[in-house]
C-alpha cells in the first residue's frame, strides 16, 4: 500500500521551515513581510510548488519579490535540507498565490448568489399558490 500522505506531511514541513528561515536568516527587505500560504509537492517529492503573498505588494514589486525567492532558491533548499533526515529535498518553485487579491470578491458573488436564492424563495413561500395547478376537473 502507497502512502499518499507523505508528500502532505513533506509539504507541511516545508511550509514550517521556510516561514522560519526566511524570518530568521534571510535580511532582504523585499522579504520581510512574506507569507508562505501553501506548499504543493510532487508525488515523487521532487519539486515543491511554494505560493507566497506578501503586504503591499503588487504590481512589478510582485514579479520582484518572486525573482528573489528564486534567486534565493538554492540557499532555501540548503536550508531547508540541513533540517531534515529525508535522501533528497524537493526543488523548490515559487509562485505569487492571488487568492488574497481574489477571494473577497469571490465572497462577495457568493454572498449575492445567497441572497438572490433567499429572496426567490421568499418570492415562493409568500405566494401559497405558486407552482400550484388550481385547474382541477371539477371546474370545467
Amino acid at each position: 500500500m502507497k502512502d499518499y500522505g507523505r508528500e502532505l506531511k513533506v509539504a507541511d514541513f516545508i511550509r514550517e521551515e521556510l516561514a522560519d528561515i526566511v524570518t530568521r536568516k534571510m535580511r532582504d527587505p523585499r522579504v520581510s513581510l512574506l507569507a508562505i500560504n501553501e506548499v504543493k509537492v510532487s508525488r515523487d517529492l521532487s519539486w515543491a510548488d511554494v505560493y507566497v503573498t506578501a503586504v503591499d505588494c503588487e504590481g512589478d514589486a510582485r514579479d520582484e519579490l518572486i525573482a528573489v525567492l528564486r534567486g534565493a532558491a538554492g540557499f532555501l533548499r540548503t536550508e531547508i535540507a540541513q533540517r531534515h533526515t529525508m535522501r533528497t529535498t524537493p526543488r523548490l518553485r515559487f509562485h505569487y498565490d492571488l487568492i488574497a487579491e481574489t477571494g473577497p470578491a469571490l465572497e462577495q458573488l457568493i454572498e449575492r448568489a445567497v441572497a438572490q436564492d433567499d429572496e426567490r424563495r421568499g418570492d415562493d413561500e409568500s405566494d401559497p399558490d405558486a407552482g400550484v395547478d388550481t385547474d382541477t376537473e371539477k371546474d370545467r
